[in-house]
């Protein structure tokens, strides 16, 4: 592997970084007053608040306008064709300069790998429904969602319960999806349901069964009753989505039938990757305030960075993120290469969220009482990373992964 950094990445980063320090971040400060709590950011209901939707909406469609937000989606689907091994490198540089708690910023200058912009899961739908929704989803005035999540089918994704039944040249939908993410604003929905019951019980043919179907959410049945909030959050950008019979043309499949749980893996593996990098990133913007921090607090007459037991926890995140920075590239190179790297995507998912836990809570820990205030930042980046330990598959289900993977013979590294 050659570590060294190649100056176009360098340079879109400058530029993206210079784009969100400019343009964004004037757009927060004219807006303090309806950012700064999240009673204003969300209405009763828990939902984005129409003037906050209108202002990410603003930053999407000029990060599309100045070519940021579709940089990293395939050149096939008319994105920049930024590979796994630049996104890492973007992914991470961003969310280390930004940190955590920006509602302009996560998920809109650059959006969720497979859930947002030119998603990687719309290789597989039929040329002419593409080309007729092409634009507004690179430009960043209409987004999607991802439909993969039940109650009752997270991790065992063979527990679905939702069901296409075919009708004529249509599928008509039935069910409940859950902890979807951008559910209650999408203007699409990537949706997936059984289609052969035995298949997908018994598992016969691979991963068969599953169908995937891409259709507007103003379809007449779909609906999202309510959103989730989370970790002590006044709202969310999590729902809950309804489908009653809800019909969808065939021309608007996602892959052939029964095969849609490979054309949601395509999506989820891009995801996986993309949020170990953003944990990285975000690691190394809460290590970088406790060595600031470390630098001017005095105790006892000297700075406390001073203090061994505070240089042990110092050094103790450096070593995390240098490992798991070591990680992230090595896995990103293989995906690139066309390489396995089925057990990889996995060590690093489970790994870089869990490490991010571990440098913010260190990080509040040097931080003393001032760790715990909301004004810092620390403590919602701290709620943040704690949730990444289970959405994309959860850190249990990373080391199954993992695991079955060497014991049928994949023990090389």
């Amino acid at each position: 592997m050659n570590f060294e950094i190649p100056s176009e990445w360098v340079e879109f980063g400058d530029a993206l970084i210079k784009f969100v320090d400019r343009e964004v971040a004037a757009l927060e400060k004219e807006h303090r007053a309806l950012l700064a709590s999240e009673r204003t950011v969300y209405t009763e209901d828990g939902r984005y608040a129409p003037e906050v939707l209108a202002l990410r909406r603003q930053v999407r469609m000029r990060s599309a306008e100045l070519g940021f937000y579709t940089a990293l989606s395939a050149e096939s689907l008319g994105g920049g064709g930024l590979g796994p091994q630049a996104a890492v490198y973007i992914q991470e540089r961003l969310n280390a300069h930004c940190g955590p708690d920006r509602h302009l910023v996560q998920t809109v200058v650059l959006p969720s790998p497979f859930t947002n912009g030119l998603s990687p899961v719309l290789k597989h739908l039929d040329p002419a429904v593409l080309e007729a929704v092409h634009e507004a989803l690179a430009s960043g005035d209409k987004t999607m969602c991802f439909g993969l999540s039940e109650p009752d089918a997270g991790s065992d994704v063979f527990g679905m319960r939702t069901r296409a039944v075919r009708d004529g040249d249509h599928w008509v939908l039935n069910g409940t999806k859950q902890w979807i993410t951008n559910a209650p604003y999408a203007d699409y929905a990537m949706i997936f349901a059984v289609t052969d019951e035995e298949k997908a019980r018994s598992g016969k043919g691979g991963k068969g069964g599953i169908t995937g179907f891409f259709l507007p959410t103003q379809t007449a049945g779909f609906s999202v009753p309510s959103v989730i909030p989370t970790m002590g959050h006044l709202g969310a950008d999590i729902g809950i989505v309804t489908l009653e019979n809800v019909r969808v043309p065939d021309t608007h499949r996602l892959g052939p039938v029964d095969r849609g749980l490979t054309v949601a893996l395509d999506g989820v593996n891009a995801g996986r990757l993309s949020m170990a990098a953003s944990c990285l990133g975000l690691a190394e913007w809460a290590l970088e305030q406790a060595v600031a921090y470390a630098k001017v607090r005095k105790t006892f007459g000297q700075p406390i960075g001073a203090h061994q037991a505070v240089q042990i926890m110092l050094a103790e995140c450096a070593m995390d993120i240098y490992a798991t920075k070591s990680m992230v590239r090595h896995c990103a190179w293989l995906v690139d290469n066309n390489l396995p790297a089925t057990k990889e995507v996995s060590i690093v998912k489970a790994s870089a969220t869990e490490m991010a836990c571990r440098v913010f809570d260190r990080a509040m820990q040097v931080h003393g009482g001032m760790g715990l205030t909301n004004e810092l930042r620390l403590e919602a980046g701290y709620r943040f990373v704690r949730t990444m330990r289970i959405p994309d598959g959860t850190s249990e289900i990373q080391r199954r992964t993992i695991a079955r993977r060497l014991l049928d013979g994949d023990t090389a590294f």
